[in-house]
């Protein structure tokens, strides 16, 4: 079962993965309305008439997710009831199978009724963390080979703390990101890093679309500078420990690979496959991310237990 189960958790996962690039995909090119306002099916069509480039883009995004969403829940199914004994299993399961049916209802409402752009833009960050629950699972069950202790690794509370902010506020970039996308306003600043170099700080003459470009600019440069000076702390704290040393080093490689792909979205003039591997690569820090956050509860929960201990020894 352990065999089938990691098969499956693979195909999940990038899965999980096409679903996202799907999706930025209809969005970048704007084919959200390919299918017209039908939702499961094709201008109300199982097999469309009128076939055109938007439709085969919207139609192909259903159909992966379609078969995607199946893999998942029968993934979370068989983990739940061969590895419900793992601590993480169960809410993980129940995690994947919530956010995929959440973002297929937040999608399938996008068509049928539309919705503002800043509703939109959270479908993105919903499909991040329905990635990252069918990732974490995926880990866990590669895990169970490798009899990975847990408690072999210690995160210090304070780094726990600052673990999750990190995860909160990468979220919070995220739905920036994804709002410049669904407002369009990914090419209204013709500089980098500026909107206008020539003239950076002419605040006053900014439309809306420009502070939106602005603003994720900002918060995603603060995102990069905490996720350096993140790395560092970790690896001078956690120098011994292979998967803190190497883990944060590929995570502030793909921050860094996030920056540079941004820049280059402006540079090209938004070349797709650009800005495909620009939500590709923040999809993938923030699976990294998300493992970091699984070890830290897992340090919490270790660092409560010996609490509990030593009050029942002084008692």
């Amino acid at each position: 079962m352990i065999k089938t189960l990691k098969s499956l958790s693979l195909i999940a996962t990038i899965g999980m993965l096409l679903i996202l690039l799907g999706g930025a995909l209809v969005t970048k090119t704007d084919s959200g309305d390919g299918c017209g306002k039908s939702w499961p099916l094709c201008e109300g069509q199982f097999i469309p008439t009128n076939i055109s480039f938007e439709l085969v883009i919207e139609l192909s995004h259903r159909m992966v997710s379609g078969i995607v969403g199946i893999a998942v829940v029968l993934l979370a199914v068989l983990s739940w009831r061969h590895l419900g004994n793992i601590r993480e299993v169960k809410f993980l399961s129940a995690m994947s199978v919530f956010f995929l049916i959440l973002q297929a209802l937040i999608g399938a409402a996008a068509v049928m009724w539309g919705q503002s752009d800043f509703a939109l833009a959270a479908h993105f960050g919903i499909s991040l963390v329905s990635f990252a629950s069918v990732f974490l699972l995926t880990l866990l069950i590669f895990e169970i080979d490798k009899k990975f202790d847990a408690r072999s690794l210690f995160i210090k509370k304070k780094h726990r703390i600052e673990i999750y902010l990190l995860t909160v506020y990468t979220i919070c970039v995220v739905y920036t990101g994804a709002l410049v996308r669904h407002t369009e306003a990914n090419l209204v600043c013709g500089g980098w890093p500026f909107c206008t170099n020539a003239s950076p700080f002419a605040f006053n003459l900014y439309s809306t679309e420009q502070w939106i470009q602005m603003g994720h600019r900002l918060v995603a440069g603060l995102l990069f500078l905490w996720t350096l000076t993140l790395t560092i702390r970790m690896i001078r704290h956690y120098r011994d420990k292979k998967v803190m040393f190497w883990g944060w080093i590929a995570a502030f490689s793909l921050i860094s690979l996030q920056v540079f792909t941004g820049a280059m979205i402006i540079f090209t003039v938004l070349n797709l496959g650009i800005a495909l591997l620009h939500a590709l690569i923040i999809s993938c820090f923030f699976g990294m991310i998300s493992y970091f956050v699984l070890q830290a509860t897992r340090s919490a929960k270790y660092e409560k237990e010996q609490a509990n201990t030593s009050t029942k020894k002084t008692m």
